[in-house]
């Protein structure tokens, strides 16, 4: 019998209020979040705002699967929810998250309330800074991967051992080498200043 390995789905949902109605907004996301904890396969929700003040909002919810958050986004029960706040909210953006993007996720700094376990929701950054990061990653791993096949398996179908190629590269981008290359460019990714910039700064003050 087959199994399918279910993959946590994230939803992050940029919203914007009217500051002056940041009481009523808080409570709708809490309204919200108890619906959706009735529903099998909830994970945990939470919500931040940009600043204080901001009209701007990120709310932030997990299921257990694709499947598990269908039913939620589909129920009457949402329905209702999104329609009790026509005129106090507007609704901007929306982002699905199970695969790669998840790396890039940095800790939130600002949290008005987060509720279980879960993150409140993250910003990621800009795709050009993944783009290069990705490729910083791929690139070298590519290269020692091309040289080594031409040298032990030049015999071998083109196919074959691109396949063989790819078998191989995939779990070490995914586990090994990208989430290293992530890690030692966080401050790149995030805006932030370098490590050694930084211990500079921290030893003249």
């Amino acid at each position: 019998m087959t199994t399918t390995h279910a993959v946590p789905v994230t939803v992050a949902i940029a919203r914007r209020a009217d500051p002056a109605r940041s009481h009523e907004m808080v409570a709708w996301m809490r309204a919200g979040t108890g619906l959706a904890e009735t529903f099998p396969g909830f994970l945990g929700a939470g919500w931040v705002q940009s600043a204080p003040g901001s009209p701007e909002w990120h709310m932030l919810y997990r299921f257990a699967d694709h499947e598990t958050l269908s039913r939620w986004e589909e129920s009457p029960q949402r329905r209702w929810w999104l329609t009790s706040a026509q005129g106090i909210v507007e609704h901007t953006r929306v982002e699905r998250r199970t695969g790669i993007e998840g790396w890039f996720e940095p800790p939130v700094d600002h949290v008005v309330e987060v509720l279980d376990t879960e993150p409140a929701a993250p910003v990621t950054p800009p795709r050009w800074k993944q783009a290069v990061t990705i490729w910083l990653a791929f690139f070298p791993l590519s290269l020692t991967a091309t040289l080594l096949t031409a040298r032990f398996i030049a015999d071998v179908p083109l196919a074959l051992r691109t396949l063989l190629m790819t078998l191989c590269l995939t779990p070490l981008m995914t586990y090994l080498v990208l989430p290293r290359i992530t890690r030692a460019l966080h401050w790149w990714l995030h805006g932030q200043p370098a490590p050694w910039r930084a211990r500079r700064i921290a030893r003249q003050s």
